[in-house]
């Protein structure tokens, strides 16, 4: 199986349950604590064009630091939106998974087992 890996959130009920699902699938993945070691600009880009998405689309949009760091404005470009998400971590939307060069969000959880 390729290397598994979950942007993590241990404050959050469905990054829990996500990351629950995986290990009661035998899975045990590298657990990025994104909070406390945000993922760089380049690999929230990745997760973006694996996902098909724009990075503000990655972005809880109901975070107060949303709309405070001008996330949501449409004149910043992508490498603007990434910077602002990489300085302002708990805009990621969570959890997300990547696997074998694929991302899934894990809202619902179930949704990871599609890339495993």
């Amino acid at each position: 199986m390729a290397k598994v890996k979950i942007y993590h959130n241990p404050r959050c009920s469905k990054s829990r349950a996500t990351l629950e699902l995986l290990r009661e699938r035998g899975v045990e993945p590298e657990v990025v604590t994104y909070l406390d070691t945000p993922p760089s600009a380049a690999e929230l880009g990745a997760i973006a064009d694996m996902l098909g998405v724009e990075p503000r689309d990655l972005a809880r949009k109901k975070e107060a630091e949303y709309a405070a760091n001008g996330i949501g404005d449409p004149g910043l470009g992508r490498d603007e939106v990434l910077a602002k998400m990489v300085e302002h971590p708990i805009v990621i939307e969570r959890p997300i998974v990547v696997a074998g060069g694929r991302a899934a969000i894990g809202r619902p959880p179930e949704n990871v087992l599609e890339i495993l």
